[in-house]
C-alpha cells in the first residue's frame, strides 16, 4: 500500500494518570503530556494518589524533567463550600507550575483568570462545547484550549477548526463513554447519593439491570409481569437493578427506540489521521482510574498511529487487535462516523479479533546465568502459550517453552494473581509487562 502525504504538524498524545506509576508508564510509552487531578476538585476521587501535594509535585517535576507536560484537572462543578476554599487550596498547586488547568465551571474559571492571569486554562469536556460559536465565546474569555464534546462527528470537528483557526482543540480518542451528555450524569447521585459532578461517580450505568414487561392494573398502577403474560407488543417496560429488588423504573421509548445505560468504550485509532489532518492539537486517552498496563497499551498504540499519520504511512489495522486485549465493554468509534460501510465493519472486526491479548504479568527481575525472568503473575498462562513482552523499546513475541516455580521445579501452568514464576524470555527487560494472545 503506497504512503500518503506527510502532515504539517503532529498532534499531542495526552494520557491519563491516577498515580505516579501510571504517569511514569505513560511517559515511557510515548505520551507527550499527562493529565492528573486532585480528588477534591477533579471528577476522579477513587484510585487517585494526587490528593497529597508532594505526589503532585513529583508528577509535575518528572514530566518536566522528561520534556513533557502535565495538566492539572480541576473540572469539578462546585457547590458554594468548594468555591470558598478553591483559591486557598489551589495556590500551592499553581506554584508548582503545571502547564495548564483543565476546568469546567465558569465561576472557578473567572476566579483563576483574575488571580493567575498567566495560568493557561483548558476548557473541560464537562462544559459541553459542541459548536464554533461556543468556542469563540470561551476564546474571548482567555481560554487557551477547548476540549470538545464527545458527541461531535469528524465533519463537525472540522468545521469548528475552520471557523476557529487560532485556538487549540482537543478531542477524546479512547476510553469509557458516559451514558450522559459529555459526562453530566445524575444517575449515581440518584441511586446512592454519590454525585458524578463532584467526582464520586459509582458507574451506576454499568450495573446489572434486568428488563421486565409492565402491566397496568384497574387502579392505573404499573407493575411487573412475566413476559409471556404481558406480551411483547404493549410498549411498556420496567427496569430493575440487581441489588435493588422491587424498585421498578419505567423505560421510555421514542420513534428511534430505547437506549439503556451501558455504552461501549470509545476506540478511534482508525480516525487518528483524519483528526490530525483536521488540525486537532491534542488526542486524549480517558482512564485515570485504570491500570499502568492500560496506559502502556493505549499510549503505545496511539503513539504509533500518530507517528504513522504524520510520516504519511497508511494506517496499520493490527493496532486494533492490540487494543482489543484491554478490558472493555465492546468498542465503538462513538459519534465520529455516524454510518459505517459494511466493508469497513468487517475490516475493523477481523483485525480486532485476530490480535487479541490478555495481560498476564510483570517482569520483576532477570537471572542472567539461567536466562530466566521472574514474573509477577496477574492472570493465568501456560507452557505452549504465545506471549508478548510489552516495553517502550518495542514489543517481542515468543512461544513459552517451559516454566519453573520459585523452588526451581518444572510446572506447566501459572495459576493466576498472587503467584510468581520463572520463565525464559528472549531479552533482559525487567519492568516490562507480559501479555498472552487469546
Amino acid at each position: 500500500m503506497p504512503a500518503t502525504a506527510t502532515l504539517p504538524s503532529c498532534p499531542e498524545l495526552l494520557a491519563p494518570a491516577g498515580s505516579l506509576a501510571m504517569l511514569r508508564t505513560a511517559l515511557a510509552f510515548g505520551a507527550d503530556a499527562v493529565y492528573a487531578g486532585q480528588p477534591r476538585y477533579s471528577l476522579r476521587v477513587r484510585n487517585n494518589d494526587f490528593g497529597h501535594l508532594d505526589q503532585l509535585a513529583s508528577a509535575i517535576g518528572e514530566a518536566h524533567a522528561a520534556g513533557r507536560k502535565l495538566y492539572v484537572v480541576s473540572n469539578v462543578l462546585p457547590h458554594n463550600r468548594k468555591v470558598h476554599s478553591y483559591l486557598v487550596d489551589m495556590t500551592p498547586v499553581v506554584a508548582l507550575k503545571p502547564d495548564a488547568l483543565i476546568m469546567a465551571d465558569p465561576g472557578l474559571i473567572d476566579l483563576v483568570r483574575e488571580t493567575w492571569p498567566e495560568m493557561p486554562v483548558h476548557l473541560s469536556v464537562q462544559a459541553n462545547t459542541v459548536n464554533f460559536a461556543a468556542v469563540r465565546f470561551w476564546q474571548k474569555l482567555g481560554i487557551a484550549r477547548i476540549i470538545l464534546s464527545r458527541e461531535l462527528s469528524l465533519d463537525e470537528v472540522a468545521e469548528i477548526r475552520q471557523q476557529c483557526p487560532d485556538i487549540e482543540l482537543e478531542v477524546f480518542v479512547h476510553g469509557a463513554l458516559c451514558v450522559a451528555y459529555s459526562g453530566r450524569c445524575l444517575l449515581s447521585g440518584y441511586f446512592n447519593h454519590r454525585d458524578p459532578n463532584q467526582g464520586t461517580c459509582t458507574n451506576s450505568c454499568r450495573w446489572d439491570y434486568k428488563v421486565q414487561a409492565a402491566t397496568e392494573d384497574a387502579a392505573g398502577d404499573i407493575r411487573a409481569a412475566s413476559l409471556p403474560a404481558a406480551g411483547l407488543t404493549n410498549g411498556r417496560w420496567l427496569l430493575e437493578e440487581k441489588e435493588r429488588r422491587g424498585e421498578l423504573m419505567p423505560i421510555d421509548e421514542d420513534e428511534h427506540g430505547t437506549y439503556i445505560m451501558n455504552s461501549k468504550d470509545l476506540r478511534a485509532v482508525e480516525h487518528v489521521r483524519r483528526l490530525a489532518e483536521i488540525g486537532v492539537d491534542s488526542l486524549k486517552i480517558e482512564g485515570r482510574t485504570k491500570s499502568p498496563y492500560y496506559v502502556a497499551r493505549t499510549a503505545q498504540v496511539y503513539r504509533r498511529a500518530i507517528d504513522d499519520a504524520v510520516a504519511g504511512r497508511p494506517f496499520d489495522p493490527g493496532l486494533l487487535g492490540e487494543l482489543d486485549g484491554l478490558a472493555n465493554r465492546g468498542y465503538t468509534d462513538g459519534f465520529y462516523q455516524r454510518h459505517h460501510e459494511h466493508e469497513m465493519q468487517n475490516y475493523l472486526r477481523g483485525h480486532s479479533e485476530s490480535g487479541r491479548s490478555l495481560y498476564v504479568g510483570d517482569i520483576l527481575a532477570w537471572d542472567a546465568p539461567r536466562r530466566l525472568a521472574l514474573i509477577e503473575v496477574k492472570n493465568r498462562f501456560s507452557v505452549g502459550d504465545r506471549l508478548e513482552i510489552i516495553h517502550p523499546s518495542g514489543n517481542r513475541q515468543f512461544a513459552l517453552a517451559r516454566m519453573q516455580n520459585l523452588d526451581g521445579g518444572e510446572i506447566g501452568v501459572a495459576p493466576g494473581n498472587g503467584h510468581r514464576v520463572w520463565i525464559p524470555v528472549p531479552v533482559e527487560l525487567p519492568g516490562a509487562m507480559l501479555a498472552r494472545f487469546v
